[in-house]
This record gives C-alpha cells, structure tokens and sequence, in this order.
C-alpha cells in the first residue's frame, strides 16, 4: 500500500513538473524539450545521471543528437543513431517508452551503460514504420522500473505541449470556433445549486481561458427495486491545455455519464473508462477524477473513488478535524490495467466535504508561492456556518486575492457539500 502512494505522489510530482513548463512560452519544440531535460536531469527525485533530445530524420532512417546534459562524456554534435543499428526504436511507438542497454560502441565509450527512452510529439509514418519526431534519452547507474512510467508521463504531457506549439498560429484563426466550444461546454455544466434531501450542493468552474480542461456534474440515481436513491458528484481535470483540455473533457464526461449508466459498481466503471482514455487520447492521456455518491442511508455514507485527482477534504464539524481523500487509484489513461478501490467516509449533520482541481491550491502569488491545502482549510474552517454556495464564494474571493499579481493561472473548479439539519 505505502509503495503504491509513494508511486502516486511521485507521478503527481513529475505530471506538476511537466505541466508548469507547458505554461511557459517557447518559441519552437526544441527549446522545449532541451529546458525539459535540464528539470529532468537536475531533479534529485530522478537519480538520472545525463540526458539527451534526438530528433527523426526520415531521410536517411535515424535520430539526430540535437541536445545533451548531465555529468556524462559529451558526444559529437548532430551525432546519428539508425535505425538499422536500434531495431527496438520500431517498436517505440507502440511501447511509448523503452528501457534497454546501450549497444552504440560510442555511447559506450562515452559511458552510457543502461538508459531509458521515450517518444514524444508527432507520429511520422515511413515505408519502414512509424517513428516519434523526437526521443528523450536517459540514463543512470541503476534505472527503477517505476522511471519507465515516470517517462511516460513525461512524453505524454511534452508531446501536448508541443503540440500546443505548433498550433498557436492555427489558434489564432479559430478564435470564433472557440467562443462557441466556450458556449458548448458552459451549457454541459450543470446548474449551480442542487438540494438532494438534508444535503446542499454548490458548483462551479472557471476556465482559465474561452475553454478548460475542468468539469464537474451531478448524476442523480433514481429510487428503483433493490437500489435506493443517490446523488453521484464527480469532477474531473484534464492534463492538456486549451482547446484539446476541453475536447478531452467533453470526451469523458459524456463517457462517464454513459459509462455510469449501465455500470453499478464504481470500480468497475473506472476500469472500464481509464482504458477507453488510454486507447482513445494517443497524446493527451491523462485525467484525474473524482467521483462520489451520496446516499441516504441512516448514517448518511459516501462512497467514492479518487483516481489521481487532489484529495477532496471531509470537515467534521463535530470534532473540528479533517479528513483527505487520498487518491484509491493512479491517473486515468496512464496505464490500459489499473485497478481502483472504493472507500466510504460518513456524513454528520453540519459536516462539509470539498472537491476541487488544483488550479485552487496551486494558485500562486507574485512570489510564486502556492495557495496550498492549508489556506483552504483554513478558509473552509472560518465559513462552516455559512451556506455551501457562500462557502465556494469565500474560497473563490480567497484564491482570486492571493494570485491576483500572479502570470500563472489554471482553470478552477470548486464543489461544496454541505448536510444540513433538516430537509
């Protein structure tokens, strides 16, 4: 159990690390990817001896050196690999990441022994296969299995990221189509404001942009024969940026909402939509979600499923504590095979549980530092007596002062539960 949270938390760490340098302006691929490299090498986390960018030269059937970094003997500018001499880079595409010995008599000599490699950004189909534009090269003494799924994370969010490159000049030409993707995607949200019997529920999402990757809804189960009324909530975020976010988060929360109509076990829906993700989204894979139901047993018990999303927070009104839901399972799409448990927390009269994205708690300052978790709780302490909708307001107002001079934003979603006494 501790090391599939140390695993998940080392993912959410590297899924952070890549997607702030999505928010950064580069101006070609390269430049990207040679910055992604230096976080990557320099990162104690990693333990990665040196890295390196190789770009596709369909031409002459190789990868080109176009980068190198780290504590390792420097190799010849513009150096090629073939792929003649590689014959595991034909099967890259389908791996995504690959973790081999070293069989280049060079980068032998110059002491790359064991590495890992993956592919990131386009596809390019040749008579011969199809190849990644680009690879990131790593290597180290001693390279964990769990680094080949820490790379895959990284090519994933790169390859958006230069993807987002590529587009900016195409973006600019569809300014109309986003306003009414905008339009599309604030009228799939539901409303607000929901009552479902002794329980208040308040929502609401603020996309960065004309559109986000963020979403939220309330799925309401009817009272049927050997099943009890429920009210499902599930909120979700999506690795990309802009206009694919919302594309991706379209995407699942339709598939969701099917997916939840014909699935009564919540694992069982979660399996089921994490491998739809992996096999629909060949670039933008990721997805952290949420889900949680309200049921109106004595106790008033809330089952849910965290899959990589922040951990939603259970105030006790009672005991004045704190609970967090942790994540019961990895991020959506990152693997085809993941398994997801179900927990249960219980709600009192008077308690609060909180779901949001991180674009809350990583708000940043002038000085770039995080709003974090504790703010939050905080806020969330001092406006337990008011209603749900002014407690999400509260939270709002304290976000939007804390980064008002910040250049990093995010798309922000907020949804507070409030049990009441009386329905």
């Amino acid at each position: 159990m501790q090391e599939k949270q140390t695993l998940q938390q080392h993912q959410r760490e590297t899924y952070k690390l890549v997607e702030k340098l999505i928010s950064t302006e580069f101006k070609d691929p390269l430049e990207l990817l040679k910055r992604l490299v230096k976080e990557i090498v320099d990162h104690t986390g990693f333990d990665i001896t040196g890295g390196r960018v190789w770009e596709f030269i369909p031409e002459v059937m190789a990868y080109e050196l176009r980068m190198q970094y780290g504590s390792v003997e420097k190799i010849p500018e513009n150096y090629r690999i073939f792929i003649a001499d590689q014959p595991f880079l034909l099967d890259l595409v389908k791996e995504r990441t690959i973790t081999t010995i070293e069989t280049d008599k060079l980068l032998k000599e110059k002491g790359i022994k064991l590495y890992s490699v993956t592919g990131v950004g386009q596809i390019i189909k040749t008579k011969n296969g199809k190849f990644y534009k680009y690879l990131l090269g790593f290597n180290a003494p001693e390279i964990k299995p769990t680094f080949a799924e820490t790379l895959t994370i990284i090519s994933s969010v790169a390859t958006v990221a230069l993807k987002n490159i590529i587009d900016t000049i195409e973006r600019k030409k569809i300014r109309e189509d986003l306003y009414q993707a905008a339009q599309i995607q604030k009228n799939l949200f539901p409303d607000h404001y929901l009552e479902f019997y002794d329980y208040e529920v308040y929502g609401v999402c603020i996309p960065d942009a004309e559109v986000g990757g963020d979403y939220f809804d309330y799925l309401q189960i009817e009272e049927k024969e050997n099943e009890e009324e429920r009210l499902g909530i599930v909120v979700g975020d999506a690795a990309s940026k802009g206009l694919s976010a919302a594309i991706q988060a379209l995407f699942v929360s339709g598939a969701f909402r099917m997916g939840w109509s014909y699935s009564t076990r919540m694992s069982d829906l979660f399996s089921r939509l994490n491998k739809l993700i992996y096999k629909t989204f060949q670039y933008e894979r990721f997805v952290t979600l949420f889900y949680c139901e309200l049921t109106l047993s004595s106790n008033r018990l809330v089952l849910y499923v965290n899959a990589g999303h922040c951990a939603p927070i259970h105030y006790r009104v009672d005991s004045d504590s704190i609970r967090k839901l942790e994540p019961t399972g990895g991020l959506l799409g990152i693997l085809s095979n993941q398994k997801f448990r179900v927990e249960n927390i219980r709600m009192h009269v008077g308690d609060l549980l909180v779901l949001y994205t991180d674009g809350i708690t990583e708000s940043m300052d002038e000085n770039h530092n995080l709003y974090g978790e504790d703010r939050l709780i905080e806020i969330l302490k001092k406006s337990k007596d008011l209603s749900a909708k002014e407690i999400a307001f509260s939270i709002l107002e304290d976000v939007n002062k804390f980064s008002a001079k910040s250049d990093f934003n995010d798309d922000k979603t907020i949804i507070v539960v409030k049990r009441r006494e009386k329905y």
